[in-house]
């Protein structure tokens, strides 16, 4: 039987309380600061892959943001975002589905956001299809900001391989279009009480081929 990711997230998402799951935290700071920091313009879009029920999109609303999309492949964990922002839920894109399987618009987003996504894509063809798709449908001279497990995290989230990268290594699988803007290092607490090292890095799309 096929490997299905839709399958498995969904189940987890059906198995698990937010605060069980080893991703969980009330605020994504780190994201939150990195996003702060780049003092963008609240009417372009911005999306947010595998946000989950992640309540990025609450504080992403609560700063004014006015085009915000979510994309997941669990309605479940979607389903829960709505109803957690209820009324709110209405001003929110949301997407159910593959990140490599999605039609992007072209230059649409000023802002790609990923915690997460990327260091599950083990095999280079989903990495291939992911950075063409982040720089298919992030405007010239917009951002994308990746977080994923640093090279002395975990080898393995939710019962998965992941691959693990420093900030350099992350940063290069976006090359040519994409150069390095910052980077971070990021330490989160489990609801278990461990430890776990992210490496963030703001990437910025290049305005011209030559940039």
């Amino acid at each position: 039987m096929n490997f299905s990711r839709r399958d498995h997230w969904q189940s987890v998402y059906q198995e698990k309380e937010a605060i069980q799951t080893s991703w969980y935290r009330a605020h994504l700071e780190q994201s939150l600061y990195c996003i702060d920091s780049l003092e963008l313009d609240k009417d372009r879009p911005v999306v947010d892959v595998g946000g989950g029920r992640s309540t990025l999109v609450d504080d992403l609303l609560g700063r004014s943001f006015h085009d915000v999309t979510v994309v997941d492949l669990s309605a479940k964990a979607l389903a829960e975002a709505r109803q957690r922002l209820g009324t709110r839920s209405q001003a929110v894109t949301w997407t159910e589905g593959d990140v490599n399987e999605i039609d992007w618009i072209k230059g649409h987003y000023v802002l790609w956001h990923d915690r997460a996504v990327f260091h599950f894509l083990t095999d280079g063809g989903d990495r291939a299809r992911y950075v063409a798709g982040v720089t298919h449908s992030v405007q010239p001279g917009g951002y994308a900001i990746l977080a994923t497990f640093a090279s002395d995290g975990p080898e393995r989230c939710s019962g998965l391989s992941v691959r693990r990268y420093d900030a350099t290594a992350l940063a290069a699988e976006f090359t040519p279009s994409f150069k390095m803007v910052s980077q971070y290092r990021d330490l989160h607490q489990t609801p278990a009480g461990r430890q776990q090292p992210f490496t963030y890095v703001v990437l910025r799309r290049a305005k011209t081929p030559r940039e």
